[in-house]
């Protein structure tokens, strides 16, 4: 075959593809022109600030300090760790119990006693530990904000508003859209 009829069988092959192309993303209808609903970050994140005010008006929770992030987070130390605080790519080993500050029912925890008394155990989970990579968006935003700040052995509650948690999304039936969460957290250490 001549270099001219291989330039033209790959020129075809490349438009064959770029229809290919073309042919495929006008199947998903919400691609690539129509613009979905943005999240309205700024506007959650001064709603749910008001939500915290009030309801750290009234719990009660022991601390030795409050940290007011300027995230909005606010993390409520009730024991101090020791040593150097976790950086990008350290493993975060923690103990947690999460609950929604608008009527405080559980909707995860990492302790079987604690899944038992609120009615969420799960048989087919193991009650051990939560690990995850730092910075590796494993987790919601809240939990890399906060466990940034912290030492190991540290002992806190840490209220996260609902943009750095998950915002709008309905993918936990125990947590509506929107909603802004508290997480009783023991820092277990990392490696």
């Amino acid at each position: 075959m001549s270099r001219m009829a291989l330039t033209i069988i790959k020129m075809k092959n490349y438009l064959l593809f770029l229809v290919g192309l073309l042919a495929l993303a006008s199947c998903d209808p919400n691609l690539p022109f129509q613009p979905q609903p943005q999240y309205e970050f700024d506007k959650f994140l001064a709603e749910d600030r008001l939500k915290i005010d009030a309801f750290l008006d009234t719990a009660r929770i022991d601390s030795i300090s409050r940290i007011h992030d300027p995230s909005g987070i606010v993390i409520i130390v009730q024991e101090e760790g020791a040593g150097s605080r976790p950086v990008s790519s350290s493993v975060i080993y923690s103990d947690y119990t999460g609950y929604l500050i608008s009527d405080g029912s559980v909707f995860d925890t990492s302790i079987e006693q604690v899944a038992r008394e609120n009615d969420i155990f799960d048989e087919n989970r193991k009650y051990v530990p939560f690990s995850f990579v730092l910075g590796s968006t494993s987790v919601i935003a809240g939990w890399d904000i906060v466990l940034r700040r912290m030492r190991p052995g540290s002992k806190f509650v840490m209220i996260i508003p609902s943009p750095y948690a998950y915002r709008s999304q309905e993918n936990n039936p125990r947590i509506p859209p929107n909603s802004v969460l508290a997480f009783e957290v023991d820092f277990l250490g990392t490696d």
